[in-house]
């Protein structure tokens, strides 16, 4: 058995979750609903306050979707009773961010401003001049959305300048050295 796969997932109180034809999932909380089509072979079962994945046999492919279904239905509960949020920073001299309205300019040392809309159902804020936080409900768009913005300037090993994740390590090299 899949050790997460078994795990049954806990509905916090004013989160409802649905399961229609074709294991079509419905989770509706105080943050708002989500949807998604899961794979058709698991079977899902909302019992009393808690959702329970099971999978018809042993074969790989059943194995390997039974973990994955039951993690993606509990990222979506937690999305809509807590909500997601990452933390951009940008490091570097002259390179700050603002926000104007649904956008977010950016000067990354390019010649030009960079501008970014925010995408459906994702909202950023900032934090200063120099911290990016993205909020959202659905997991996969807040994660997606960060490492876009993350590749507008990668942070480079010598200095450290860029965009980088709050909780991210840039390892640093050694420059050049002089001739003797």
């Amino acid at each position: 058995m899949s050790r997460i796969g078994r795990m049954p997932i806990a509905i916090p109180a004013g989160v409802t979750v649905e399961v229609a034809e074709n294991n079509k999932v419905t989770v509706k909380g105080p943050k708002g609903t989500l949807e998604r089509v899961l794979a058709p072979e698991m079977s899902i079962k909302v019992e009393g306050n808690t959702v329970v994945v099971t999978r018809p046999n042993d074969q790989k492919k059943e194995k390997s979707l039974h973990g994955l279904t039951r993690t993606l239905i509990n990222n979506m509960v937690i999305g809509v009773s807590t909500g997601y949020q990452k933390v951009l920073e940008i490091n570097g001299v002259g390179y700050r961010g603002a926000k104007q309205g649904k956008k977010l300019v950016l000067n990354l040392g390019y010649s030009h401003t960079v501008e970014v809309e925010d995408p459906e159902g994702i909202e950023t804020a900032m934090d200063g001049q120099n911290k990016i936080i993205i909020k959202g409900i659905d997991k996969e768009k807040v994660g997606q959305f960060a490492a876009e913005l993350r590749t507008k300037r990668l942070p480079e090993p010598y200095k450290g300048k860029g965009i980088k994740y709050a909780d991210e390590v840039i390892r640093r090299k050694v420059g050049k050295t002089g001739k003797k």
